[in-house]
């Protein structure tokens, strides 16, 4: 029996990438005067990677991003007023009204009344913690595990904090590269919901290779259903 299920949080049961996709359109225009709209999206995004070691993923992480590839970008030349500008798109990312996805809400209800359910999630902790107590989901969860990557050993300690085996846990969430492959890796189960333009940090280097096994359905309705599934055995 699945025991416990497990959630991404972002792109999984609310809309994350638009806030991301429209402060970089509004950080392209700032900066029309100096180079291409693509010049700027792929600076911004090789300055993002290369940040991540320091500051994480999440809406600050982004904004000192934006930050440093502005001064970056104009040579130093970026005025005050721009770069408060620049502040003020992460502000209003920040406090942005959580859009949860379609058939959330109800699927979350249903889940809680026979499952533990919890949150696993990257980002900054205050911002998810936030957003979680806006989604008005927060009552239906059990733990909410903010970390700063999404990897095998990640979801060792996880499943082992939670008292349950590999097999007793599911992982649901839009990206193959965080929320699936490395759960299968730790023995658990996995079901995919894949989100209409994913984040680049989470696209995969290459194909999935063949031996990973995991459920792919089109909505979160489907989860509930697709969890019985993998409890009825292969």
């Amino acid at each position: 029996m699945i025991e416990v299920v497990a959630f991404d949080a972002d792109d999984t049961l609310w809309h994350n990438v638009p806030l991301f996709d429209d402060a970089t359109a509004r950080f392209r225009e700032m900066l029309a005067a100096y180079h291409s709209p693509h010049w700027i999206e792929e600076r911004l995004y090789e300055t993002e990677t290369r940040n991540l070691r320091h500051y994480g993923y999440g809406i600050k992480s982004f904004t000192l991003s934006m930050v440093e590839t502005a001064i970056e970008l104009t040579e130093g030349r970026v005025t005050g007023s721009e770069i408060r500008e620049i502040l003020d798109f992460g502000k209003e990312m920040l406090r942005a009204p959580v859009r949860l996805l379609e058939h959330t809400e109800p699927t979350i209800r249903q889940l809680a009344q026979s499952r533990r359910l919890m949150i696993v999630t990257k980002g900054d902790l205050f911002d998810q913690e936030a957003k979680l107590a806006r989604s008005g989901l927060g009552d239906y969860f059990t733990a909410m595990e903010v970390v700063s990557e999404k990897d095998r050993s990640t979801y060792d300690a996880i499943i082992a904090k939670c008292g349950v085996t590999a097999q007793e846990f599911v992982m649901v969430g839009d990206s193959l590269k965080s929320d699936i492959l490395p759960v299968l890796e730790a023995g658990g189960s996995a079901i995919h919901v894949p989100y209409d333009g994913q984040w680049k940090h989470e696209l995969l280097d290459g194909p999935v290779p063949t031996w990973y096994r995991y459920s792919r359905v089109g909505t979160l309705r489907d989860v509930p259903h697709q969890i019985e599934a993998i409890e009825g055995g292969p």
